[in-house]
């Protein structure tokens, strides 16, 4: 159906079977001829617009308006049911802004819940079998930093610690997210819940270590991530036919690069400022600015609020 003459267009997750039932509902539904259904996750790019990725649309519910507006979420329910007359009852309640938000945190709760019975995309049957073993292993690793960076700070309480954790775990949470968009539940390590606890332990017990031990860590945590992203892009190059799939791992890391590399010059310095050799030479240039015999014993205190 074209858009043009669409009072909306909506893009819906056609591998979600609990998505697909409810809007073939709304299509059977009076009214339904007016809206554009687009299935995200069979459909061309061209379909969704510059403005929406598929990533995106597959995400949650979206709405584009006459106007060409998105909206997302319970406010996407509440376009459809504007212009389902079966349904213009539930569009009122919707309008109230408070009512809404109420509907918008039940949404986002089904969302956590639904990647238990969503299928994988269609792609992801299709991939071969060094590939789809790649995926779980980098899944699995994925979910034991993510817990490794929630282990320190559980632990930590320095401030600077805390900061280089959580800068870490929201990369190795974005990076978890691309792969699980196409490794389906069935095909993940049954060994993920020894992951989760073997990386939460090991992050909290680090931090015990004291802080040097935790940043160097953490550090090295996050760098072995990128090298196995950057590794597993490489081999996808062989795969023509896994362009999409290696385009999204190698955005996501071009994305996670900067703030990767940010946070560990800072740990560098830090650890560099820490560091023996640097005390070390600190040692001379204090000698050197004690009082000597010649000069007065009065002139120490300013010498030392000097230095």
């Amino acid at each position: 159906m074209s858009t043009s003459n669409a009072a909306c267009t909506v893009y819906f997750d056609g591998a979600c079977p609990v998505c697909r039932r409810e809007i073939a509902h709304y299509r059977s539904q009076q009214g339904a001829a007016s809206i554009t259904w687009v299935d995200a996750a069979n459909c061309g790019a061209a379909e969704l617009g510059a403005d929406l990725s598929r990533e995106v649309a597959l995400g949650r519910l979206h709405v584009r308006q006459a106007d060409g507006a998105l909206v997302s979420g319970a406010a996407a329910f509440a376009a459809i049911w504007n212009r389902l007359p079966a349904y213009s009852w539930l569009a009122g309640i919707a309008s109230r802004r408070p009512l809404l938000k109420v509907m918008e945190a039940a949404y986002s709760g089904f969302l956590r819940l639904r990647p238990l019975w969503r299928r994988a995309p269609a792609q992801t049957s299709a991939l071969p079998q060094a590939i789809r073993a790649d995926l779980r292993t980098g899944h699995a690793n994925g979910a034991g930093a993510v817990q490794f960076y929630r282990g320190i700070l559980a632990a930590a309480r320095d401030g600077e610690l805390r900061a280089f954790a959580a800068s870490q775990l929201a990369c190795e949470l974005l990076r978890l997210y691309r792969i699980r968009r196409w490794l389906p539940v069935t095909a993940r390590s049954r060994l993920l819940p020894v992951w989760h606890a073997a990386g939460w332990l090991i992050g909290a017990v680090v931090v015990l270590l004291g802080r040097r031990t935790a940043l160097a860590a953490a550090a090295t945590v996050g760098r072995i991530a990128d090298r196995q992203s950057a590794g597993q892009i490489e081999r996808l190059t062989a795969h023509p036919d896994l362009t999409e799939l290696r385009e999204t791992l190698a955005a996501h890391r071009r994305r996670d690069t900067g703030q990767r590399n940010g946070v560990v010059v800072r740990f560098d310095a830090s650890r560099t400022s820490l560091t023996g050799g640097h005390r070390r030479q600190a040692l001379p240039a204090r000698r050197r600015s004690l009082p000597t015999p010649a000069q007065p014993m009065r002139q120490a205190p300013l010498l030392e609020l000097q230095r």
